[in-house]
């Protein structure tokens, strides 16, 4: 099993009639503004907040020390829980951010990092609020493929066809039947996981429930909800319009086998997300070898020297 370095510690606060799980690393009380920028890490879809530990324990002890760092469960993710829901829209993330940076530090400026649909977040939200971002990293996220108002009716049925679905009793998650089957699912997912780290995240990305026959079966941590597609159109112009509001430095790092060389099937290109990224007013752009869509468990070591470089004051 993986031996975690620096453990974290959770609270449950409540944001916008939700019960928000937070991991917390550092000293820093919530509320107390403190001699370095409190560093914020949000993740991606399906994931939770302890996927950053590596990460974490990877981090020099001269950047460490004295620092406050934050990330949440998202809404209906990890241990986060709130109101019933069908489905999930961006809006809503925005939202959250906005009260747990209000409950943790204020009006103080912080870094801002996220992985994938936290980094489309990330990036969403610096445009909105860019004087509560001092710098901010952006993890694989790349965003979504661009769409057309003559999409909209199938896109809107789509999303109707898919809510009956799910009230309808169909299963939108697969379950386990032991942690050990989770573990190999994330090895599955990412070839380049050690089984020591899947174990490890195992146990934080799922939880054994009884099931109606009197069995148990490992859950993952991931509300179904978050399967059903969005209805709302991608917008280009709308992200566009965000990114040019940005006014903190940018440090965009995608991994040599990230997400945009297949996960999209043609369907979105690099050269589409190089057309948007461009827009970004004080933007660094940097690789990470050998490392696909989960860049922070593949070399943790690699993108924490990369941060604490883009982040040292």
């Amino acid at each position: 099993m993986y031996q975690v370095m620096r453990p974290s510690r959770s609270e449950f606060i409540p944001i916008r009639f939700h019960r928000y799980h937070v991991r917390l690393w550092g000293d820093s009380s919530p509320g107390q503004k403190s001699a370095l920028p409190p560093l914020v890490l949000v993740h991606g879809w399906m994931d939770v907040a302890a996927s950053y530990q590596f990460m974490i324990d990877a981090l020099s002890p001269e950047f460490f020390a004295g620092r406050m760092i934050i990330a949440p469960d998202w809404r209906g993710f990890g241990q986060s829980t709130g109101p019933a829901t069908d489905h999930y829209e961006f809006p809503e993330y925005l939202g959250d951010l906005e009260m747990l940076l209000d409950h943790y530090v204020g009006d103080q400026p912080v870094d801002l990092v996220g992985h994938s649909m936290g980094g489309n977040v990330a990036m969403m939200y610096s445009g909105v609020r860019p004087t509560r971002i001092r710098r901010l990293v952006n993890l694989e996220g790349f965003g979504m493929p661009g769409t057309q108002p003559d999409q909209a009716p199938a896109r809107y049925g789509k999303w109707i066809d898919e809510i009956k679905n799910l009230h309808a009793g169909k299963d939108m998650l697969r379950s386990y039947e032991n942690e050990s089957g989770v573990a190999a699912r994330l090895m599955k997912t990412n070839h380049r996981l050690p089984q020591d780290k899947a174990d490890w995240l195992a146990g934080y990305w799922s939880e054994p429930r009884p099931q109606a026959d009197g069995s148990t079966r490992w859950e993952i941590l991931g509300d179904g909800a978050h399967r059903i597609p969005t209805a709302q159109l991608f917008r280009v112009e709308e992200m566009i319009a965000l990114y040019k509001r940005i006014t903190a430095p940018v440090l965009m790092v995608e991994a040599t086998e990230g997400s945009l060389k297949d996960a999209w099937r043609g369907k979105y290109t690099q050269a589409e997300f190089d057309e948007r990224i461009v827009h970004v007013p004080k933007l660094q752009r940097k690789k990470i070898q050998d490392a696909g869509h989960m860049l922070h468990h593949d070399q943790p070591q690699v993108l924490a020297g990369m941060l604490e470089q883009f982040l040292t004051p």
